[in-house]
């Protein structure tokens, strides 16, 4: 039977969404078809669905997803009963549990519904759905003992009514409270009760939010500015010195179009980061010149200046009436809804709670929400050496929200700071180091000079050497300032990794440095390696790649089958190549008894198991291989590329391995969620030492 979890509250304005969002991550990770119903809905489409249907990519079909509209089920309900409403919606939620393993239900809203006894209805449908509940209490602007007290009532309601009530969350609560009412819950409830306390982010509009509900033109701003938070809103009538010392981070100024001073001041107090602002709102259809709209794009790019008609009054009494949404087209917002989520609930216990079927597929996207999961286990700290880099910037604000690890970023700190500011981007406590006066940089040249001594390196040289960010941030994990580096999102390969093998060198137990793809697919994920360091290693070298590759997989929770690739299967060819596979194969296998390991072998012989049955039927590899070792890197990089882009697999990588400590490379091409994906593994990487690698699953 299909598990179901439905999600639902008890009065309106509990901000539910953040815990539907946490709970659809949650059930992701562990299985690979999740359905969404919802059960009356006032709108289609839904705007939550679309966001869950964007972020986890489901394919659902989105007429399957809503039973009926609030007004349908209303007129049904006063007709015929509601015992004649229930049993439609309870046939339009097995349409959609017949085909997925689990299904996430929405409850109502309990706004502008029209249908008596709301609370009682959502109770109903979730028993005969056969669903656990997770009612949600809303604690804004409530005392403690406000909140505790609908807590505890809202649990008597569902679990008097027959609900499995699954855990209780208490949201929105005020931050100074959310200690002592998460204490006093946990003794007065026979189950678990999460409490998160209020984000004001979360319900800030962001400026293209207000631009739509005023009907604003844009006169100025690109998309990343757009997306930012009004945190808050500052109206100018005063003079320009009284209206700067009234600016708070990320508020929208509000002023009348013809005061350019302030139009002006703004931007410019944005441009030197103080504050940062959300941009600026103009009143009374008035735009500024043509020379003031040109200064302002100049001092302050991608900065939104948005303008409308009324006067600012009126304005105001709409901007403090909006609240912001999350939705598709808001993906930081739902970043840091989970970032909450996570941190607040106990998503170990919800997870075994939930009990969801198990799945023996590994999909692309369970693969990346456990990779996060290793890595906020056991946070460490990742030093970023691009940190003016947009991308770079962007993945941060991810790691940081979803408190994946602590963060390092490298370069000119004033520049840093007013990216981030022009992106809307919040570091938060990350450290912010530019090497070039960083104090740290004499004693870095003093160590790189000890280093490269034999090479004739002086402490002068290194003085100029150490302050590449490449370096700056390889030294820094060598003297264990930070744990694992992550660059080349804008540099190349070799500037990423000749610090590394300069500095960090190999662990004493491998030959050489190496690297690994970790290739999503559908069902499943391969190990891929040498793709991108080796060009032509010899037999003992790609016997080391074979070991190395086996330890890299055994971290991450793939069970290492390697197989080690040729043009010929077992003994049915013969020529230098697969002479060198072969002798890699028995090297790999004397240092290594304990792996399964088979070679020479080929590609389709290792993956698909009725090729394997002709080919090697007694093999314990053939035909279930989950490490494909290439013999050179020409194969290797082609395949990998060509399985990416014709099987429209996910490659994360590469990954390298055999350093003493870690230091990853990325593509120049990479997109935000690689850098987050590679940041992840880089930080998993310096959890546990290679001497204690273990296979279990992630």
């Amino acid at each position: 039977m299909t598990r179901s979890v439905y999600v639902t509250g008890i009065d309106r304005g509990d901000g539910r969404q953040v815990v539907e969002l946490g709970v659809m991550e949650l059930l992701t990770r562990q299985v690979d078809r999740v359905g969404v119903f919802r059960p009356l809905v006032h709108h289609v489409p839904d705007r939550l669905f679309e966001l869950l249907r964007a972020r986890y990519r489901l394919p659902q079909d989105p007429a399957t997803v809503y039973g009926m509209d609030y007004h349908e089920a209303s007129a049904l309900q006063a007709e015929r009963g509601t015992d004649e409403l229930v049993s439609a919606l309870v046939d339009r939620f097995h349409g959609v549990a017949r085909d997925y393993d689990v299904v996430l239900v929405l409850g109502t809203d309990f706004a502008d519904t029209q249908l008596p006894d709301e609370l009682a209805l959502n109770a109903r449908l979730a028993n005969e759905f056969g669903a656990s509940v997770i009612p949600v209490v809303g604690g804004r602007r409530q005392t403690a003992e406000s909140v505790l007290a609908e807590t505890r009532n809202a649990y008597r309601a569902y679990d008097g009514r027959g609900c499995d009530v699954l855990t209780m969350v208490a949201n929105r609560v005020a931050p100074e409270d959310r200690d002592e009412i998460a204490e006093r819950l946990a003794k007065r409830l026979p189950v678990p009760a999460y409490v998160l306390p209020d984000e004001p982010v979360l319900s800030a509009p962001t400026v293209a939010q207000i631009a739509q509900s005023l009907d604003a033109k844009v006169l100025l701003g690109d998309d990343s500015g757009l997306a930012r938070d009004a945190l808050g809103f500052v109206f100018g009538g005063a003079m320009l010195p009284n209206f700067l010392a009234a600016l708070t981070p990320g508020c929208l100024v509000v002023t009348p179009g013809d005061r350019a001073d302030l139009v002006i001041g703004a931007l410019a107090a944005h441009s030197a980061g103080t504050p940062p602002i959300a941009g600026v709102l103009l009143t009374l259809d008035e735009v500024p010149s043509e020379e003031i709209l040109t200064l302002s794009a100049r001092l302050a790019p991608g900065t939104p200046v948005i303008s409308v008609s009324g006067n600012s009054f009126p304005t105001a009494e709409q901007l403090f009436s909006l609240e912001g949404k999350m939705t598709a087209a808001t993906p930081r917002k739902a970043e840091r809804a989970l970032g909450l989520f996570e941190r607040y609930a106990d998503t170990a216990d919800l997870a075994r709670r939930v009990s969801a079927p198990s799945s023996d597929r590994v999909t692309p996207m369970m693969f990346e929400h456990k990779l996060l999961e290793q890595a906020r286990a056991d946070r460490r700290r990742v030093v970023l050496p691009e940190g003016t880099e947009e991308r770079v910037l962007h993945a941060a604000e991810v790691l940081l929200r979803r408190g994946v690890c602590d963060l390092t970023l490298l370069g000119p700190v004033d520049q840093i700071r007013k990216k981030a500011a022009d992106l809307g981007i919040d570091l938060g406590d990350s450290q912010l180091i530019d090497p070039a006066t960083s104090e740290l940089r004499d004693s870095f040249a003093e160590r790189y000079a000890r280093l490269r001594a034999h090479r004739g390196v002086t402490v002068e040289v290194a003085y100029d050497v150490v302050s590449d960010v490449n370096y700056f941030g390889t030294l820094m994990v060598e003297e264990g300032l930070a744990d694992g580096m992550v660059s080349g999102s804008v540099h190349s390969t070799a500037a990423t990794i000749r610090p590394a093998f300069e500095i960090i060198k190999t662990k004493p137990d491998s030959a050489i440095v190496s690297s690994v793809f970790f290739m999503c697919l559908a069902d499943k994920v391969l190990v891929y390696g040498d793709c991108a360091v080796n060009p032509d290693p010899n037999a003992e070298q790609l016997a080391d790649i074979a070991v190395q590759s086996a330890g890299t997989a055994a971290r991450f929770g793939v069970e290492p089958r390697i197989a080690m690739l040729s043009y010929s299967t077992g003994t049915s060819g013969s020529g230098a190549d697969v002479d060198k596979v072969r002798a890699a194969t028995e090297l790999a296998r004397s240092r290594r008894p304990d792996l399964k390991i088979e070679g020479p072998i080929q590609y389709d012989a290792a993956v698909e198991p009725s090729v394997a049955a002709t080919k090697l039927p007694d093999s314990e590899v053939a035909g279930q291989a989950t490490v494909l070792i290439f013999p050179d890197l020409n194969t290797g990089n082609n395949t990998y590329k060509a399985v990416q882009r014709s099987a429209g697999a996910i490659a994360v990588g590469p990954v390298l391995q055999g350093l003493r400590k870690p230091v990853n490379d990325l593509s120049r091409g990479a997109l935000v969620q690689d850098i987050v994906n590679t940041v992840a593994i880089t930080a998993i990487q310096a959890q546990t030492p290679a001497d204690r690698l273990s296979t279990e699953s992630i």
